[in-house]
């Protein structure tokens, strides 16, 4: 315990000012977005997703980004998973995206809806032709016996759609999250980071707030 009490790390590579950054929380996600991605930040589109039950039971896993925009933040997974059964009953959820190469960490509240079956169909068939076979070979979030069961399920529907053409399942799709509430986060010396919190107003505007560290 003592080694693990004893990691901790100085930041101190910028700081988040209320005069820099865009009025509109989407916007400010899109600034800094841009600079994630002119990182070559690994995998700066994994995102923790984490959903509830309707009595307050939380589970959060990593997902991936998929695609924002003023609508919302879209991921994509098989509704009958987890987090799908939990969403249908409970469609609050909250997303965090950490950039440790930036020091920065995005939270978003919101409502969860899904997208179109337009949309979810135009992703799905521009997936590689593993990943679409995997979306039906995998009965995620079962207990299956083994992966022999999975191995089994990917030669079937391989063979299936050598004969037919390849079209989404039913049971996967896209979900797209509303935010409400999106709060910027900048790594400062001594624990005392940057903190700002956009809510969301009955006008659409967002209203910005500074939080304590």
């Amino acid at each position: 315990m003592d080694s693990i009490a004893e990691i901790r790390k100085e930041y101190m590579l910028k700081t988040l000012n209320e005069k820099d950054v865009e009025r509109n929380a989407i916007q400010q996600f899109g600034k800094w977005w841009q600079e994630a991605t002119s990182s070559k930040i690994d995998e700066v589109n994994a995102m923790t997703l984490a959903t509830a039950t309707p009595n307050g039971k939380p589970s959060a896993r990593i997902v991936l980004l998929k695609g924002y925009d003023e609508n919302g933040f879209v991921f994509f997974t098989n509704y009958e998973s987890n987090k799908g059964k939990e969403l249908q009953v409970n469609a609050q959820a909250c997303m965090v995206f950490f950039w440790k190469e930036l020091e920065r960490q995005i939270r978003l509240e919101g409502t969860i809806e899904k997208i179109s079956s337009e949309e979810s169909d135009a992703y799905f068939l521009s997936r590689p032709p593993g990943s679409q076979v995997g979306a039906w070979a995998s009965p995620q979030s079962t207990v299956i016996s083994g992966r022999e069961v999975l191995d089994a399920n990917v030669l079937k529907y391989t063979r299936q759609f050598e004969q037919n053409p390849l079209q989404r399942p039913k049971h996967w799709g896209g979900y797209r999250l509303k935010p409400q509430l999106v709060e910027f986060w900048q790594g400062r010396q001594s624990r005392l980071h940057d903190r700002l919190q956009y809510t969301i107003q009955e006008n659409k505007t967002w209203k910005i707030e500074r939080l304590a560290p």
